[in-house]
This record gives structure tokens, C-alpha cells and sequence, in this order.
């Protein structure tokens, strides 16, 4: 008689159980995948992008001369170059964008941000800080969830990047070639405008891509139809048959060598890992000129630099990691330029718009405005117009709360308690502002070995008294705006009158109204740390000089680079992401001279 086993059942039964338990689960697993897999087939087919695939396709070897790890904002135009002339592999953590309607069009922008599915195009993190993050996990990164706004950085700071400014303009007229459009304007975009030109946000400078002092209409991403364009666009320039790119595919380790007579390591390739947890590695070929390129953002270089060995050696030894090159300031001088936005409720409908005019102020504030978002709505309702708004509490910039209390509760909290107001206390926008730099700055350390995971982020929010300034100085603008007689249309005449349209007070409770709340009673300097919130805007951790040299190449290690914002001191422009797709196309050429020979395709 067989032994008892769980529940009296015999040992035997119990295996066989367990075994099928396992083998369905798996095939459960395998099976959704497939049909993901199957719709990502169709979309790039569509696109023509036979060389888009899926990490569980992969070979277990494979070499290239170049491997580019993230296939965001920096990564795509950097691999379409490089593949003109030499073997490329860009490996992506995230999925495909087209065909999905998180990242196709403005109306499930926010959506995007809230979506905590493990499918999600975005990562959702809370920087130890208190502030809820998002981090793009698609095809084409930060440009397939942001706002869509296109503008160049100054002058100024490509002279202090020390970048050519020739092939800077070059590479910014080939991105915009490919997919900047100039916005339809609509009215209050229009009154936002005026009302900054009479706040003295001034000149006025019409339509300009350039980053210059005053107000001015800038680029979008969003075409006249409304479709977003993203960084993967950049890749149906790329040679097809020299680019292969893997989707969800997680890297893990770059590998390192010792060359003979050098002191220096050197890399040779990288590890991977598809959905199905299957290692694979990827060689360089030749090395001496082939290389391993980051691109995978302010979070996602420093940290597999860390999980490689390279980094602060007592940290990653804490973390049981070999330091193989002790660079201290791998992960350090990270920054999120620190937003602060306030929701002016309208008397009329507002038409959706997302970011279109900004005021470059001369004391270190940018004013922007987003209009025609709905607040309060569950994240199931998928009814156009229905959407979460880009600043609503389920994407976690409830304003009213200090960072600290801005708890999953309190947001469910804030979400239902909307849900009962009257649906006129959503029509509006909101106007916000960020400051330059920052000077603030933080850092980026390992919470595990685990590279599916988020690292921990410490941003150091206003800890710099002049950022504290700025910010009071940008709310100040905005106020004089709201009250502007350019913006009246879109305001309510006082207090009174919005509360004998909706419950005003009620709403406060959850946004930041203007005028202020009258039992409002806190400095304008606290107010900007209480209500401060993230405008995606992250960058630094592998600066140029402590981590990477004017080239790129990270210091004390051969064959690797890092390319993306993560290099960045201070954000360029008012929006950042016009410079990251620059950058990629810029040292996509830069690195072409250096490693082609004329006549050599590198096949």
C-alpha cells in the first residue's frame, strides 16, 4: 500500500497532480505569450520590420559588432545609424508600440502611466523621495508615453557639452525630418499663450523649435490626425539586413575579459534573458572595434553597469556583486526636474490638447499647459474621453498630499470621492511648471541582483534653495496667467461661482485649483514642496568625466559606451526628449567615423 500523502491521497497522486499543475500553468503561459507574440507578428509586418522579433526566437550565441542595450529614445536612432555600415543587435526589455492603444494616440496617454499589468509599456516606481515614477518599458521608451512635446536645447548647452555643433544640427534636422510636426493650436493652448505673453513672458517667438527665452508654439510628435510618432519610427531607416531587434529581452550582465598586457577589462558581449527565463549571450565580433552601447535610461545604465561590476565597490560588494572597475560615481547626480501644475476648472468645455506653447521665463521656470483631460475615471472605463488625466491621481500626482502621503489607498481614496462630483468640475486644464537644471540632484543605488527589477531612486527633490525659488517664481507667473484678461474665458470669475457650479471644495481636496484654496495658508516656498510631483524628466547617474569620457566610452573599460540621458548634468531645454533622439543619431555618426574603414561594410 502506497504511503499517506497530502489529504490521504497517495504520495503517487500527489507527483502527478503537482507535475500537471506545473506543465498547465506553463502551457497557460506559453500560450498567452504566443498570442502576444502572434499580434506583435502582424503589427510588424505591417511596419515592414521583419528584423523586429520576439527574445524567445533568439539564438543562444550569436555575435555582432555592435550590441545597443534599450531600444528607447536614444537607442533607435543610434541603432538605425550604426546599422547603415556595420552588424547591429538592439535588445529591448519592453514590447512592440504599434498597434497598441496605450501609445498610439494622446487620449490613453495617462492610461499608459497607470497601467500596472506586467505588460504595461510603463514601469511604475516611487522614488524614495515619495514621488510615483514612471519608466517606459516599449519599443521607442519615454517618447511612446510622453506628452509629445518637441524643442531643441540652447545653444549654450551644446557649446557646454562640448558636442560639434554642425553635426548637433545635422542630427536634429534628421529627427525632425522623420517625425516633428508644427501642432493645430487650439483656443485654450491660444489663451495660454497670450496670457503668458501679458504675465511678461516675453517676446513673443511665434513657432520655433529653438530653445529661446519668452513664449513660443512648439514641435509635437502627434501628427494632424492625432497619431503619436515614437523613436521606433526611426528604425524603417535602418538597413534590414544588418539590424536585428529583440523584444522582451531583459539584459542581465555585460561580460568582461582581461586583455593580454592590459590592466584594463574589456567588454565582449552580453547576457540576456526572454520571458520564458531562457539565457542567451551575444559576442562581440572583432573586439578592438566593435562595441557594447547603453541606451537604457537614467535608471536602467547605471544600474547594469552596477549589476556588471562597475560601479562604488563597497556597494556593489554589499550586494555580493565582484566590482570589476570601482568607479564611485556610477549611479550618482541623478536628477528629476521637479514639476508643480495646478488645475484651473473652466466654465466652458475645453478641447483635449497635450503640450503645445511653453514660457521660457528669465529666472529659471518653464510654464506649460496640457487642457481637455478627465479626472476620476476608473482605468477600465476605456470610453474615449474617459481616460485617466495625465496629472490625476491614479497616475500618482495627487498634488494636495505631501510625497509621503501619497499612498495607494489615498489614491484609490481620491479616485471614488471624483468619481461622485459633477462632471463640470473636469472640464479645464492645468497649468504647470518646471524649473531648470535642477540643482538638486540624487542617486540611483542597487535594491537586488534582480535586473527585471527597479533599482532605488533618491531624487533629492528641492533640497537646493535656488530650485526652491524658481519654483515660487513659476507660480507666481502662473497666477498672473490665470488671471490674465487673455485667459478669462477659460476661468471662473471667483471662488463663489465654482461652487455654485460644483462642489469646489470638494475637488480641492484632491488638485490644486487656482486661485488657491482660501484656507490655503502655506508659503508659496512650502506649497512647492508639498505639491511637487515628476515630469518624467530624469537624468544623469553616469555623468561626462566621473563615468564616461567626452566620447562616451566608460572610463577605465574598453568597448563600452553609454549613450542616453543618463549622461546628462542638467535636462536640455524645456523638454528633454528632442535632445536624447538627437544624441543617438549624433554619436550613431560620430562612432561610424571611427570604426569604418571606406569600402569595409562591417558584415
Amino acid at each position: 500500500m502506497a504511503a499517506p500523502g497530502l489529504h490521504g491521497l497517495p504520495v503517487v497522486l500527489v507527483v502527478v497532480a503537482t507535475v500537471l499543475g506545473s506543465f498547465w500553468i506553463r502551457l497557460a503561459a506559453s500560450q498567452q505569450q504566443g498570442e502576444e507574440a502572434a499580434g506583435e507578428e502582424a503589427e510588424r509586418q505591417r511596419y515592414n520590420f521583419r528584423f523586429v522579433r520576439h527574445a524567445r526566437d533568439a539564438p543562444l550565441v550569436s555575435h555582432y559588432n555592435y550590441i545597443v542595450v534599450g531600444g528607447g529614445t536614444a537607442g533607435c536612432p543610434l541603432a538605425a545609424t550604426l546599422s547603415e555600415r556595420s552588424r547591429v543587435l538592439l535588445l529591448e526589455r519592453g514590447g512592440y508600440p504599434y498597434g497598441n492603444r496605450n501609445v498610439s494616440s494622446e487620449y490613453h496617454f495617462a492610461d499608459a502611466l497607470a497601467d500596472t499589468s506586467p505588460r504595461s509599456p510603463a514601469q511604475r516606481f516611487v522614488s524614495e523621495d515619495g514621488v510615483v515614477n514612471a519608466r517606459a518599458r516599449v519599443l521607442g521608451g519615454g517618447s511612446c508615453l510622453n506628452a509629445g512635446f518637441y524643442t531643441r536645447a540652447s545653444s549654450e548647452y551644446v557649446r557646454a557639452a562640448g558636442w560639434d555643433a554642425r553635426l548637433v544640427n545635422a542630427s536634429y534636422r534628421w529627427v525632425e525630418r522623420e517625425l516633428v510636426f508644427r501642432p493645430d493650436v487650439p483656443r485654450w493652448q491660444c489663451a495660454l499663450r497670450e496670457g503668458l505673453l501679458q504675465a511678461g513672458v516675453t517676446p513673443d517667438n511665434g513657432y520655433t523649435v529653438d530653445h529661446v527665452p519668452g513664449t513660443k508654439i512648439g514641435g509635437t510628435i502627434f501628427d494632424s490626425a492625432g497619431r503619436r510618432h515614437t523613436a521606433a519610427d526611426f528604425l524603417r531607416s535602418a538597413n534590414p539586413r544588418r539590424l536585428t531587434v529583440f523584444l522582451h529581452a531583459t539584459v542581465s550582465q555585460i561580460l568582461f575579459r582581461r586583455r593580454e598586457g592590459s590592466a584594463s577589462p574589456v567588454a565582449y558581449g552580453v547576457v540576456f534573458t526572454d520571458p520564458m527565463g531562457v539565457q542567451h549571450r551575444v559576442y562581440l565580433r572583432g573586439v578592438g572595434r566593435s562595441e557594447v552601447i547603453l541606451a537604457a535610461g537614467t535608471l536602467g545604465s547605471p544600474q547594469l553597469l552596477m549589476l556588471s561590476g562597475v560601479g562604488p565597490r563597497a556597494h556593489l560588494e554589499k550586494h555580493g556583486v565582484r566590482a570589476v572597475v570601482d568607479r564611485p560615481m556610477v549611479g550618482q547626480g541623478v536628477a528629476d526636474n521637479p514639476m508643480n501644475s495646478v488645475f484651473v476648472p473652466s466654465p466652458v468645455p475645453v478641447a483635449l490638447s497635450l503640450v503645445q506653447v511653453v514660457g521660457v521665463t528669465r529666472f529659471g521656470s518653464f510654464i506649460e499647459g496640457v487642457s481637455g483631460s478627465q479626472f476620476g475615471i476608473p482605468l477600465h472605463s476605456r470610453r474615449r474621453g474617459h481616460s485617466f488625466g495625465m496629472f490625476s491621481p491614479m497616475t500618482g500626482q495627487l498634488g494636495t498630499l505631501p510625497p509621503r502621503e501619497r499612498t495607494p489607498e489615498a489614491m484609490r481614496r481620491a479616485a471614488e470621492v471624483m468619481q461622485g462630483l459633477d462632471r463640470r468640475a473636469f472640464r479645464g486644464g492645468f497649468i504647470l511648471e518646471k524649473i531648470l537644471g535642477p540643482l538638486s540632484t540624487g542617486h540611483v543605488e542597487l535594491r537586488s541582483t534582480d535586473p527585471h527589477a527597479n533599482p532605488a531612486v533618491t531624487f533629492n527633490y528641492f533640497r537646493d534653495p535656488r530650485d526652491v525659488e524658481r519654483c515660487v517664481g513659476g507660480i507666481q507667473t502662473i497666477e498672473r496667467v490665470v488671471r490674465s484678461r487673455a485667459f478669462s474665458r477659460f476661468t471662473y470669475a471667483n471662488a463663489s461661482a465654482m461652487d455654485a457650479a460644483f462642489d469646489c471644495a470638494a475637488l480641492a481636496k484632491f488638485l490644486n485649483l487656482l486661485p488657491r484654496h482660501p484656507r490655503d495658508t502655506r508659503p508659496l516656498q512650502q506649497y512647492c514642496r508639498d505639491t511637487v510631483m515628476t515630469i518624467w524628466h530624469y537624468h544623469g547617474g553616469c555623468h561626462v568625466g566621473p563615468v564616461v569620457d567626452p566620447d562616451y566610452r566608460v572610463i577605465g573599460v574598453a568597448g563600452l559606451r553609454v549613450v542616453d540621458s543618463s549622461t546628462f548634468k542638467y535636462s536640455p531645454g524645456t523638454n528633454p526628449q528632442a535632445t536624447v533622439m538627437m544624441l543617438g543619431r549624433y554619436m550613431g555618426l560620430k562612432i561610424q567615423e571611427e570604426g569604418w574603414r571606406p569600402g569595409r561594410p562591417r558584415d
